[in-house]
């Protein structure tokens, strides 16, 4: 009986793979995975490159994964007619990200077809509200309010509006009733002061006479000293105290003591060992002592 051949498996269909790759995609989002997602979008775009849902998806999670530099990338990279209109929403919001505010204003401004209306109001009223425009973007989130279509984003627009309140409520009132309860002097200075430089101006140069001399002598350490000891008066210690005493340069030099007055540096009878007296008699051991009384 003959064996039974290897079954071999052919490629598989293009339509099986995609089907595969926007199941993993669609659990790798749900599961917060947004990096992997990423990669798989990469995948299907490199089996389709004209995918419109792996597009618009790789696009979304760049903006999520706040990579607007690669989603502006990716939105000039696409091919075909009218392609950058149909992402305009999303290069405004990648372009506010890189803090880019006119070039957000000249996105807003053109008129494409398919641009998310609600964003682009929620786009504004957050522009305006980082140029300080405060009114400006309290007036649309309340007009965004009225027709919020979930309750997650009614939330977020609550929010904003309490921020956007607090600003105008610091403006209009706390500010002015805290300059009311400055004495009159302080608010004529602040009235008849300077306006302020503007970001980015060069600041004044200190005066020389205000920097440190970096060439003056330090100050002398005051030297602490053990109690009893004079500087100048008390002798030095030996330098020689933390040695062996057979390391030491006099090891060996005493008199050893006993009969015979025999040292171990000095010769028997040296002129400095005889008394006075018996040099004075010429040498005699035996000279006359001290009389008793």
């Amino acid at each position: 009986m003959p064996a039974p051949r290897p079954k071999t498996r052919g490629p598989i269909p293009v339509p099986e793979q995609l089907k595969r790759l926007f199941k993993t995609l669609c659990a790798q989002i749900d599961g917060g995975h947004h990096l992997n997602a990423i990669r798989t979008c990469d995948k299907i775009l490199r089996i389709s490159a004209s995918d419109p849902d792996a597009l618009q998806t790789k696009l979304f999670l760049l903006l999520t994964t706040d990579q607007p530099a690669a989603a502006i990338v990716l939105i000039e990279s696409l091919t075909g007619e009218g392609s950058e209109l149909r992402y305009t929403f999303e290069r405004a919001y990648a372009l506010y990200c890189l803090h880019k505010k006119e070039d957000v204003r000249a996105a807003l401004s053109q008129d494409a077809e398919g641009v998310d209306e609600r964003g682009v109001r929620h786009l504004e009223a957050q522009l305006n509200y980082r140029e300080g425009a405060y009114q400006a973007a309290f007036d649309i989130y309340n007009e965004l309010l009225d027709s919020a279509p979930t309750a997650e984003e009614q939330a977020d627009i609550l929010t904003n509006i309490q921020a956007a309140s607090a600003h105008l409520d610091f403006i209009n009132t706390t500010f002015l009733h805290s300059l009311d309860a400055l004495p009159t002097s302080v608010q004529t200075q602040l009235e008849d002061a300077p306006p302020p430089a503007a970001p980015g101006a060069h600041a004044p140069v200190a005066p020389a006479t205000t920097a440190p001399d970096v060439h003056a002598a330090p100050k002398e350490k005051k030297v602490r000293l053990p109690p009893g000891v004079v500087l100048g008066v008390t002798p030095p210690p030996d330098p020689e105290r933390w040695l062996k005493k057979s390391e030491r340069s006099n090891f060996g030099q005493k008199r050893r003591k006993g009969p015979g007055g025999g040292g171990g540096g000095a010769t028997q009878g040296s002129a400095a060992d005889v008394p006075v007296a018996v040099e004075s008699k010429g040498g005699n051991a035996k000279g006359k002592g001290k009389k008793r009384k």
